[in-house]
């Protein structure tokens, strides 16, 4: 499979631009479908319970009631990549937590991000907060594929189904639709470094459109 390594906000970008191509239109226009669509979203609630690692003072991430995420066979039965799981869905909720407030520097994101990862994302989040849009809808994450390199670093690739997620105009509340494509799928492939706090942070983050892998 063909990919292009991306910095953290590049690939952001990309899945971005995805959410806002199979929901964004309307009257918001262009300027919302290259500004929107969603980085990684986050959850209320991951089903299938995904495993956190034991880690202290975890910041508490609770989503509006618009948004949310379902994480499909998210748990392993093995308990390093269970936890390596739990944070990616962590950082997933972070990121979608950090654009529904418009808040780049929303501590959950230096909890679950580090490096240029980590400075990539806060610039995404506040382009997003300065175009003034939120998001809104229901993201699908599935088919998590794991490698535990060795006891500090992982690498996971998942997919993600932005065909029912949303841009949405913050100050009005409009929701901004497109016809849902091929492009309304994206292949995710990151790395994840496991922290003095055993929290495995994401340091890298690249994504594709539209591929086989992740198109129904």
């Amino acid at each position: 499979m063909k990919r292009r390594t991306l910095p953290a906000a590049a690939a952001l970008a990309a899945a971005a631009a995805l959410l806002l191509t199979a929901c964004g239109g309307g009257d918001a226009g262009s300027k919302a479908n290259d500004k929107i669509a969603g980085a990684d979203s986050g959850s209320k609630e991951a089903s299938a319970s995904p495993t956190e690692s034991a880690a202290a003072d975890r910041p508490k991430i609770t989503l509006p009631g618009d948004l949310s995420d379902t994480f499909e066979s998210w748990k392993t039965g093995d308990t390093t990549k269970d936890a390596v799981l739990g944070d990616v869905a962590h950082r997933i909720d972070a990121t979608n937590y950090a654009i529904a407030q418009g808040d780049p520097e929303l501590p959950a994101l230096n909890f679950y991000y580090n490096g240029g990862a980590l400075a990539d994302a806060k610039d995404w989040v506040e382009s997003i907060a300065k175009d003034g849009y939120s998001i809104t809808g229901v993201n699908r994450y599935y088919n998590a594929k794991i490698d535990v390199f060795d006891s500090t670093s992982a690498g996971v690739v998942y997919c993600e189904d932005q065909s029912k997620a949303f841009a949405k105009v913050r100050k009005s509340g409009k929701v901004v639709k497109t016809a849902v494509n091929d492009d309304s799928y994206v292949v995710y492939t990151t790395r994840l470094e496991k922290n003095k706090q055993g929290v495995w942070q994401t340091t890298k983050l690249t994504s594709q459109r539209g591929s086989k892998s992740c198109t129904p």
